[in-house]
């Protein structure tokens, strides 16, 4: 039974990787840029998490090793820069892998007010196994790639990832801003309320 469960699950991913492949090949070749870097962005870390799973790392954890193995002991505020991620999101990741003994928290003495996130011995020994996997990944993504097209490829992403960051510089100035989890969470549901109000309003007219 086990074995035949493997199978359907193996024959689903494939058949979803077809299904995007076919998009992008045949369907809709020119779709928006965003689509296809997200499409490549979620294979990739899928390759990654299969490999990361044979050590039991999330890969959740693996944003937050990967950045305190080239700087140890910043705050929760700077990991969560760095990672992209809202502060209560790192917040319970930094619970779990406390909890894994990848990281210890503490306060230094000329800054009380701030917890600083360190990596343990177990936590920085698991470069040598995690990196190498990693590399393994972008080396399969890149089979058949020229170097001409990996660099001209990275020089591309770079400069709409400075695009995008000027761009949302100057939202900010005009006082635009992301919203936190809980504050979008809120901004949602109100916009829901007068939606479902007047749902509930025809159900119940439509009754009498």
């Amino acid at each position: 039974m086990e074995k035949t469960v493997k199978r359907s699950k193996s024959s689903g991913t494939a058949a979803g990787t077809e299904a995007i492949l076919r998009h992008w090949r045949e369907a809709v070749p020119n779709d928006r840029l965003a689509h296809l870097v997200k499409d490549g962005t979620r294979a990739l870390l899928r390759a990654l998490q299969m490999r990361l799973t044979q050590h039991s790392v999330s890969i959740g954890h693996w944003t937050f090793l990967r950045i305190l193995w080239e700087t140890d002991g910043l705050t929760q505020r700077e990991l969560s820069e760095q990672a992209g991620l809202m502060e209560p999101t790192t917040y319970s990741a930094l619970n779990a892998m406390e909890q894994l003994g990848y990281i210890t928290r503490r306060q230094l003495p000329a800054s009380r007010r701030k917890v600083y996130v360190f990596l343990t011995p177990k936590g920085r020994a698991l470069k040598g196994k995690l990196v190498p996997l990693a590399e393994e990944v972008n080396e399969i993504a890149v089979r058949g790639v020229g170097a001409p097209d990996i660099a001209t490829t990275r020089r591309t992403l770079l400069l709409m990832l400075e695009n995008l960051a000027r761009d949302e510089a100057s939202s900010t100035r005009k006082r635009h801003r992301i919203p936190s989890t809980r504050e979008l969470a809120r901004l949602v549901a109100a916009a829901r309320t007068p939606v479902v109000a007047r749902s509930r309003r025809r159900a119940t007219a439509a009754m009498r």
